[in-house]
């Protein structure tokens, strides 16, 4: 069988291979979308059903006869898909020749479906050479790009350096400007040597030119500098030639200043001269006049140096010069008022210490105010205060020197207390206090002579205890008592329009009055620790004389008069000192040798040793005092000696008005005792009671006479003794404060007195012998006498 040969224009298998694996890699590289895939697989199912070829084809014939008509016949066939001039026609012999046919006739088939294809991957490898060809000609202009990139680079970084060395050069030609600059100013310093030198040395300089103190600042300055770099060559060379200047400048300012202080001074004083004339004092208008207003003038001469010095008081060498302005400035004004005030104190001084005090100080006062605001126009910004010390120290020195020899010999305790309310209220406490600024100066002395006064007040506060309170000889008037008393009374009774005050005064024991005046002076001039001590002192021996005194009163009167005399004093002493809010305890150290004899004694019989200093009998023991403390308390002194007064005196009255009741109950008790130890107990009650009836001083007639005896004393006696307690004891309530114990004792002696009647008597003889008051009726009687 013949069968036409393949053209030679197909392609082969190698190409078919390598079509399909193009094709595999651009699906893998290209993936169709899902919506892609579906229109292929349509495709393919509309191309599944190929047409058999024309010849082959006979209506009547079923597919399975005409594959078998191809196998067992001779075939002659025409590739419908080779075009017309290349279709060969092959004849199919045997099976073999049929699937090699079919082989390639299948491989044709596959040519002509890739065929497309091919195109396309064709074009698609034209145009990747084409971008290939592009990509090259990018990457030699990227290269050459880069090339010219590190060409500008490099040309940037020659410029960049060319610059930097530029600006390198200029920062080093101006730090090389600044640094000659800085060498020419350092150098300037040094070279002003010359200059200021040249200046200061000059016949023409002085501080009134106004070249002056240009040329001080600038040789301040130029220390400065030479003093904060010590480093340069030569500066300790020129600090010093600089400090000589400086010192020679300063020098002329002492000398201008204290020209021109003199001057004035002289002018001041040659004013006061001419305007006093033949008088030796000069009023205090032409004084302020004069001496202030004249002298604020040279303040505007001085003023421009002044303030350049306090303005640099801080450095040493200023501060100096500043405080030898202010040296000399008090000189001056020193020496021209110390005359006039001498004069002004001296004028006072023949007044009254008090007066003297007040008018001395008032002035001294006024005087350092002057000079401070004179001080303040010269110097306003100097505000130490101490700078006006050698004005004002002098000056308060001749009030002091004044006040201090009348003060010494001044022994009235009112004109003392005077001074120290005058000093304290008057000057420290208002004017000072004032103007504390401008009389600082002033307040030293004031209190040196406050502490003087307080001094000499305590020293005269002292003799004045010792010689008028507790040495005191009392007059025959100052012991009449009570008549002082009644004449008082009288006088009240007669006069009501007699003060009362003044003549209870009277009749006070004068060491009392005494007592209380001082320490009335002295609680507000002193000390609370010096009044503590002087009051206790005080009221100790106040109350040591008026029992003085009471004793004596006694012996003159009668005893009742000495105690009421007693227990009134006292009383008016508690009350009045319970005012003072002090303390009236004081302790006392003194120095006990007792032990030094025995401790001698022992060392000279040999059983201690004198220089054994391990033992207690040693030279430092032996020697050595021992301090012993004792407190007293006044006040509490004076409270028992009350107590003891009071208590003596209802004892006595008690006694005065109920003794025969008090002795007929101890008498009473006496008997029973012995009664009842003589019959050792064997005896009876109703035995004892008709051994006590039987007894001389206990029968009915006996005991009625001493009930007789007590109820005239109470009817007689007690009336003038409540008498003299209204005589002496102004005070209700005192009185019956007093009377109360004495009424108790006296109920009490008739409560005993009927308890014993009531138990040895029978009731006919209580009330028809004895006829004793009851009880209550005694308590209304006793009641009526207050």
């Amino acid at each position: 069988m013949a069968i036409k040969s393949t053209p030679a224009t197909l392609p082969k298998s190698g190409a078919v291979s390598k079509g399909y694996s193009f094709a595999s890699t651009w699906e893998h590289n290209a993936p169709l979308t899902d919506k892609q895939q579906a229109a292929i697989l349509m495709l393919s199912h509309a191309v599944a059903d190929r047409p058999f070829p024309p010849s082959m084809v006979n209506d009547n014939m079923s597919p399975q006869q005409i594959i078998r008509q191809e196998i067992l016949s001779p075939i002659t066939t025409k590739d419908s898909t080779m075009d017309e001039s290349g279709a060969v026609e092959a004849i199919l012999v045997n099976t073999n020749q049929f699937y090699k046919w079919f082989t390639d006739l299948e491989s044709a088939m596959k040519s002509e479906t890739e065929e497309k294809y091919q195109q396309y991957v064709n074009t698609l490898t034209d145009r990747i050479q084409t971008c290939d060809d592009i990509l090259h000609q990018v990457d030699d202009t990227l290269n050459l790009f880069n090339e010219l990139q590190l060409q500008h680079q490099a040309v940037a970084t020659k410029t960049k350096t060319l610059h930097d060395a530029c600006d390198r050069l200029l920062l080093e030609k101006q730090r090389l400007v600044e640094f000659a600059e800085a060498i020419r100013t350092k150098l300037n310093y040094f070279d002003e040597l010359e200059n200021v030198a040249s200046s200061f040395y000059s016949p023409n300089m002085n501080v009134a030119s106004g070249n002056f103190l240009p040329l001080l600042k600038r040789l301040d300055d130029c220390i400065s500098y030479v003093e904060s770099n010590p480093q340069y060559a030569e500066s300790s060379v020129y600090l010093v030639k600089f400090r000589q200047l400086q010192s020679r400048a300063l020098g002329i300012i002492r000398s201008h200043v204290l020209s021109v202080l003199k001057s004035t001074t002289s002018q001041v004083m040659g004013a006061i001269r001419s305007s006093s004339g033949s008088n030796a004092s000069v009023s205090e208008g032409v004084e302020a006049s004069v001496i202030y207003v004249r002298f604020k003038a040279a303040a505007s001469e001085l003023k421009p140096v002044l303030e350049e010095i306090e303005s640099r008081a801080s450095r040493k060498e200023y501060g100096q010069l500043l405080a030898e302005c202010h040296k000399l400035y008090c000189e001056q004004r020193l020496s021209l008022i110390r005359g006039i005030v001498q004069q002004r104190i001296s004028e006072f001084a023949k007044e009254a210490l008090p007066s003297l005090t007040r008018s001395g100080c008032a002035y001294l006062m006024q005087v350092c105010q002057l000079e401070h605001q004179l001080f303040d126009h010269f110097f306003p910004s100097s505000e130490d205060i101490s700078s006006l010390a050698p004005l004002n120290d002098p000056l308060c020195t001749l009030l002091y020197d004044t006040l201090r020899p009348k003060l010494i010999h001044e022994t009235n305790l009112d004109f003392l207390s005077e001074l120290v309310d005058i000093l304290n209220v008057e000057v420290l406490g208002e004017q000072v206090s004032r103007r504390s600024e401008s009389l600082a100066g002033l307040r030293p002395t004031l209190h040196r002579i406050l502490a003087d006064v307080h001094e000499r007040l305590t020293f005269r506060a002292r003799t004045y205890i010792r010689d008028e309170i507790a040495n005191y000889i009392p007059f025959d008037e100052d012991l009449d008592y009570p008549a002082k008393l009644e004449q008082l009374s009288e006088k009240k009774s007669g006069d009501n329009s007699v003060d009362e005050s003044q003549d209870v005064f009277k009749t006070w024991y004068p060491p009392l009055e005494k007592t209380l005046s001082c320490l009335s002076k002295l609680y507000h001039c002193l000390e609370s620790s010096v009044f503590t001590g002087l009051a206790q002192e005080a009221v100790e021996v106040c109350s040591l004389s008026i029992q003085k005194a009471s004793k004596l009163i006694a012996k003159k009167s009668s005893p009742m008069d000495g105690q009421l005399f007693l227990i009134k004093h006292l009383l008016i002493l508690r009350e009045q000192i319970a005012p003072f809010d002090i303390e009236f305890s004081v302790t006392h150290k003194e120095l006990d040798f007792s032990h030094l004899l025995e401790h001698l004694r022992r060392i000279l019989r040999g059983q201690a040793s004198l220089f054994d200093w391990s033992r207690s009998t040693s030279l430092a023991r032996t020697l050595s005092p021992r301090v012993l403390e004792s407190q007293i308390d006044a006040k509490k002194e004076l409270e028992k000696s009350l107590k003891a007064t009071c208590e003596e005196f209802i004892m006595s009255v008690t006694k005065l008005v109920v003794d025969p009741m008090l002795s007929f109950v101890t008498k009473v008790t006496a008997v029973k005792v012995s009664l009842s130890a003589g019959s050792q107990g064997q005896q009876t009650e109703p035995v004892m009671r008709k051994a006590l009836k039987e007894q001389a001083f206990a029968t009915p007639d006996k005991v009625a006479e001493l009930v007789q005896k007590v109820s005239m004393a109470i009817q007689q006696e007690l009336p003038i003794v409540m008498a003299k307690m209204k005589l002496y004891l102004q005070n209700p309530s005192t009185r019956t404060i007093l009377f109360k114990p004495i009424k108790t004792n006296i109920i009490e002696a008739h409560t005993q007195v009927y308890s014993l009647l009531k138990s040895e008597y029978s009731p006919e003889e209580i009330n028809n012998i004895i006829n004793m008051v009851p009880i209550n009726d005694l308590q209304a009687q006793l009641d009526s006498l207050l």
